[in-house]
C-alpha cells in the first residue's frame, strides 16, 4: 500500500471515490468546485493506493488563498472492498498528520435523528473509530440552525446601540472580554493552550479571512456607553452566517444575546439575504434557546472529532 498526496493527474480516479453511505462527503461536484475555488487542494488530499487503485481518500478543507493549514477534514473514504476499513483509514490519517505536523478536526454533517438511522450510524461508526486511532479522540456535537425570510424580521434593539469600528484592536479587546466564562467549547479549549490575548487575535484573524465583509462587524453598547457585546454578521463559502456574537461578563443575564442575534439577522435581511445559517455546541443551551427565540430552526447536526489540545 502506498500513501501520498494527490496530484492533478489523479483527478479522474479521485472523482471515482463515490460514497453511498448516509453521511456528508466530498462528492464529485463538490470536489471539482472546491478544487477550482481553492478550498480543496491536491496537496491537501491524501490517498492510499494499491497499484492503480485508490483504496482510501481523505480530503481537507481550508479558506482559499494563502498557505495557512487547512481548517478541517471534510471527507474520509475507504473502498467497500477493503476488509479492514478502520485500519486503512487510520493509517492514511497517521501518514497525513505526520507529514503536515497538523491534526485538523474531522467535521461530519448529519441529519437530525441520525442515531435512529442504522445507515447513518454505520457510516459514522468506522470513521469515528479510525479518527480516534489517528488521535482525533475529542467528540463535539454542534447543532445547525437556519433562519429564512419566512420568519418575522426582528425590530431594532431599543436597549443597545451598534457601531462599527475600523480598528481591529477594538474587536480584539471585545473578543477577549467575551471569552471570559464563555460556554463555547472551542473558546474554552483554546484557553487551555494559549493566553486570552493570543486567542482573541487568532479569532479576529479567522473572521477576517472569511468571505464576509469586515465592514459588517459591530460592537454593541448600552445607552450609558458601556460595551455590552459584539455582533459579527459574516459568510462562508456556502451561505451568509451569523458568524460570532457574545456578551461581556458584566452585562450577562439581561437577555442582550437576543438583541445581538436580532441585529445580525436584520443586517443580513436588509442586504437581501433570505437564508442565514448558524450553529452552536449542543452543550451551549442558552445560545441554542436564543436561536430558537430568534426564529432559527435546528435543521442539522455537525459532529466534530478533534485532537486533545
Amino acid at each position: 500500500m502506498h500513501f501520498r498526496t494527490a496530484v492533478e493527474s489523479d483527478l479522474d480516479r479521485l472523482l471515482g471515490c463515490v460514497v453511498d453511505e448516509s453521511i456528508s462527503w466530498a462528492h464529485p461536484d463538490r470536489l471539482l468546485s472546491f478544487l477550482e475555488s481553492g478550498n480543496y487542494r491536491y496537496d491537501r488530499i491524501w490517498i492510499a493506493e494499491d497499484g492503480d487503485r485508490i483504496l482510501a481518500r481523505a480530503v481537507w478543507w481550508g479558506f482559499s488563498g494563502g498557505d495557512k493549514p487547512p481548517l478541517a477534514m471534510d471527507c474520509l473514504y475507504v473502498h467497500p472492498s477493503v476488509d479492514d476499513r478502520v485500519g486503512l483509514a487510520a493509517e492514511l490519517l497517521r501518514h497525513a498528520f505526520a507529514a503536515s505536523g497538523e491534526r485538523p478536526a474531522y467535521h461530519v454533517f448529519l441529519s437530525n435523528g441520525w442515531r435512529d438511522d442504522p445507515k447513518a450510524t454505520a457510516a459514522i461508526a468506522w470513521r469515528w473509530e479510525a479518527a480516534g486511532r489517528a488521535g482525533l479522540t475529542e467528540e463535539l456535537e454542534r447543532l445547525g440552525y437556519e433562519w429564512t425570510a419566512d420568519e418575522p424580521v426582528p425590530e431594532p434593539s431599543e436597549r443597545l446601540v451598534f457601531r462599527g469600528d475600523d480598528d481591529d484592536e477594538a474587536f480584539v479587546a471585545a473578543f477577549r472580554r467575551v471569552a471570559e466564562g464563555s460556554l463555547d467549547y472551542d473558546t474554552r479549549q483554546g484557553l487551555l493552550t494559549m493566553d486570552p490575548e493570543t486567542q482573541a487575535r487568532e479569532d479576529v484573524d479567522i473572521y477576517k479571512s472569511m468571505p464576509g465583509d469586515r465592514s459588517w462587524w459591530r460592537l454593541a453598547y448600552t445607552k450609558d456607553g458601556d460595551l455590552a457585546g459584539v455582533a459579527l454578521p459574516s459568510a462562508n463559502d456556502a451561505s451568509p452566517v451569523v458568524g460570532y456574537l457574545g456578551v461581556v461578563p458584566e452585562h450577562r443575564g439581561h437577555g442582550y444575546v437576543d438583541d445581538l442575534l436580532a441585529e445580525i439577522t436584520r443586517f443580513h435581511f436588509e442586504r437581501g439575504v433570505r437564508r442565514i445559517v448558524a450553529d452552536t455546541d449542543r452543550g451551549n443551551v442558552p445560545m441554542a434557546r436564543a436561536f430558537e427565540r430568534g426564529g432559527y430552526r435546528n435543521f442539522a447536526i455537525r459532529m466534530v472529532l478533534s485532537a486533545k489540545p
